[in-house]
């Protein structure tokens, strides 16, 4: 039987899904729940791609297709996502799909299209992309040995965040507190608001594989945490901490203990995420003695000669994200999300 390529239609979502389940580089952006999300807040056309050999599928590409007057035409794998890219349960199955991915892009003829690999195995050759790594770190029901294993500098901040009357409260469906955080800190870093219905539409769709964690300190929240819990890993993702109780260090107590939950329910790694090199937030995930690894991204230049720099370091943007960290609150929260219709 030879390789048929086409595009994903509703009867194979199960299959998809169970796919990426089974693939030993999935991930839940590789998710069917992940496209109805962006799909439905953002109106991004998808065009998920199925590699099959009779009914079997071999491989898939999740993509979309988004258009804006900052990105130009991309298909990108995939928007808001840190991981994305290719499954294949062979090298010759992805290089078909990368061959397909080819073909398609220069189809539609857009400016670019973008892979947004976890692995270097996912790879098919296009440009390479080098500005971010992800860390990672194994975790165990032994809260003593888990803490040992963290960095004496952090180490000592979460301890003295345990010594500091902060509690943890689990939530499944209320985001209000979390999503007020947030967008505070979005604000702060001039980074446009998501719409709250985004963080809605996730709940929804990942059901039992998301929930919110508030961390509170007099029945206040001051840090909150939206995780996703896939097989045996826990990805905090969107996470936040209110800077008037830095001195009690929540983002230390709410990572540590989302980190020993995770150990003590049954799960085995913690992914602590994507950031880009030489900034904050690189900075904050180093000092936690993670192993840090490169994401090997790949950009197929179609329309375009040179990649594009969409980093918010990028010289364009400093006086938009100035102009932006001196709105007001509700009008950052009213803009953003018409802007991120524009910016995947």
């Amino acid at each position: 039987m030879s390789i048929e390529i086409c595009e994903l239609t509703p009867e194979y979502a199960h299959a998809w899904d169970a796919f990426v389940m089974a693939h030993p580089h999935g991930g839940p952006f590789h998710l069917i729940a992940w496209k109805e999300s962006i799909k439905e807040v953002f109106g991004y056309r998808p065009m998920y791609i199925l590699a099959t050999e009779g009914a079997s599928i071999r491989g898939i590409l999740p993509l979309f297709l988004v258009q804006n007057f900052i990105l130009g035409k991309a298909l990108i794998s995939s928007p808001f996502a840190v991981y994305g890219g290719i499954l294949a349960d062979s090298s010759e199955v992805r290089d078909a799909l990368g061959r397909h991915l080819k073909q398609l892009s220069e189809s539609l003829n857009v400016d670019y299209a973008e892979l947004r690999n976890a692995y270097a195995e996912q790879c098919v050759g296009f440009a390479a992309v080098t500005r971010y790594v992800t860390f990672t770190q194994r975790v165990g029901p032994d809260e003593a040995e888990l803490l040992e294993t963290i960095p004496r500098k952090t180490r000592r901040m979460v301890r003295k965040s345990l010594e500091n009357s902060l509690v943890t409260r689990q939530r499944k469906t209320e985001f209000l507190a979390f999503e007020d955080l947030y967008s505070e800190n979005l604000r702060r870093l001039g980074t446009p608001s998501f719409p709250p219905h985004h963080f809605a539409a996730l709940i929804r769709h990942f059901g039992e594989m998301v929930d919110i964690r508030e961390v509170i300190h007099q029945d206040r929240v001051v840090a909150a945490v939206m995780t996703f819990y896939f097989r045996d890993q826990v990805l905090p993702y969107y996470g936040a901490s209110d800077p008037a109780y830095n001195s009690l260090a929540p983002n230390n107590y709410m990572y540590f203990d989302l980190m020993r939950w995770a150990g003590q329910n049954g799960y085995n790694r913690f992914d602590f995420g994507r950031s880009k090199k030489v900034s904050g937030s690189h900075d904050f995930k180093a000092h936690w003695g993670m192993e840090e690894r490169d994401l090997p991204y790949e950009m197929l230049l179609v329309k375009r000669k040179t990649l594009p720099d969409l980093s918010p370091n990028a010289a364009r943007f400093q006086l938009p994200i100035k102009i932006w960290q001196k709105l007001p609150l509700p009008v950052t929260r009213a803009l953003g999300p018409k802007f991120l219709r524009l910016v995947p």
